[in-house]
């Protein structure tokens, strides 16, 4: 056996099915949620329909959805994201859904709203002002007055709102947005939530805000739906934040998610082979996983070199990385992004062994829906 063909070999792994709940994954990659700003009017159309539809064709076992915006008139920044309420809007998910089913693919939503990361006065509801934990910004500048409990218990239902209208329209699991100084994220971060009350605290208590969305999620949709939850330590504009500091904490942080009702964990990292912690290799998704026993999905650059390749060697970058750390059950799923985005038959050229025929990401994919 040749070197390519034993790694071709070894990434197998990549494409057994993994169950969830009862929900049985086809194969272990999974498409990252990435904006892409094609859904006039918060409407996904037959092109983003086709788009998703296109990595379903090519091996990609769950298709996790771009942020789709939660009915709240602060949750987007952005008339062309998609939202999740309102007739047209579910009939275009409605098609979506249908055709990654009839391509043999899963597909969650990644629900979202984000919290502060929004500008004041952003379309499609320029009139509503953003709203935070404290209304401070990811700077930790004051922009506007902390929410109101009442504030906080409409978005939370709002949450669980999408949440049962993601499972009516036929969508496999849900996903919440819970990285990256988004809400969820806000009110876990010390910066942006200085709140006295319930909501605020140490780094436990901050988590009651997000508790309280996983606690309505499962109520809504039941409970062997599968629910998700998108975590980083690093926030937009910040890359060295952390929520957590020791595996210790990490553990508790996460007991608080589990118990209220997440199953998986979806790791975000700037490159999936860091290690997170001194004195170990594992990195933060192989912590999650070990300290949970959950589901977890990693994330970050996979299939990328640190800046787009040049040199004919797209997508091979971490592979070998990846099938170690796979065999290992450091993580269950792998989350790829830009990669995804460069070559939709990404993953099917990998399990084929065409490793060479994968078209490097470029700046220009994000440009079109393709």
């Amino acid at each position: 056996m040749s070197n390519e063909q034993q790694h071709i070999h070894s990434l197998e792994a990549l494409f057994e099915p993994y169950k969830v709940q009862k929900l049985t994954i086809p194969a272990r990659i999974v498409m990252s949620p990435m904006a892409r700003a094609f859904s006039p009017g918060g409407v996904p159309g037959e092109d983003v329909a086709a788009y998703y539809r296109r990595r379903a064709e090519n091996e990609v076992g769950l298709i996790i959805t771009e942020g789709v915006v939660i009915d709240h008139p602060a949750a987007s920044s952005e008339p062309r994201l998609p939202s999740i309420y309102g007739e047209a809007a579910m009939d275009g998910w409605r098609e979506v859904v249908r055709q990654v089913h009839e391509a043999g693919g899963t597909i969650f939503p990644q629900l979202v709203h984000m919290g502060m990361i929004r500008p004041m006065g952003a379309e499609p509801f320029p009139e509503a002002p953003s709203v935070g934990p404290s209304g401070l910004d990811l700077e930790g500048r004051q922009v506007t007055e902390p929410m109101t409990e009442e504030e906080i218990a409409g978005v939370i239902q709002a949450f669980a709102n999408a949440a049962a209208n993601a499972k009516q329209i036929g969508f496999d699991g849900v996903e919440l947005h819970g990285a990256h100084g988004f809400l969820i994220d806000q009110f876990f971060w010390e910066k942006t939530n200085q709140r006295t009350d319930r909501y605020g605290g140490d780094f436990l208590k901050r988590t009651q805000f997000a508790v309280q969305v996983v606690q309505a999620v499962r109520a809504a949709v039941g409970p062997d739906y599968p629910v998700s939850m998108r975590l980083s330590q690093w926030k937009m504009g910040d890359y060295a934040a952390k929520l957590v500091d020791t595996p210790e904490q990490l553990e508790q942080f996460l007991n608080v998610l589990v118990k209220a009702g997440v199953d998986i964990f979806h790791i975000s990292t700037r490159r999936f082979w860091d290690p997170e912690f001194e004195g170990s290799e594992l990195s933060l998704a192989g912590w999650v996983k070990k300290l949970s026993g959950k589901t977890t999905i990693t994330v970050g650059s996979v299939g990328m070199e640190d800046e787009p390749s040049e040199d004919g060697e797209a997508g091979r970058h971490g592979l070998e990385e990846l099938q170690k750390r796979l065999e290992r059950h450091e993580f269950d799923l792998i989350a790829v992004g830009r990669a995804l985005l460069g070559d939709p038959a990404w993953a099917k050229k990998i399990r084929d062994g065409r490793i060479d025929e994968i078209k490097a990401f470029t700046p220009e994919a994000t440009a079109v829906l393709f």
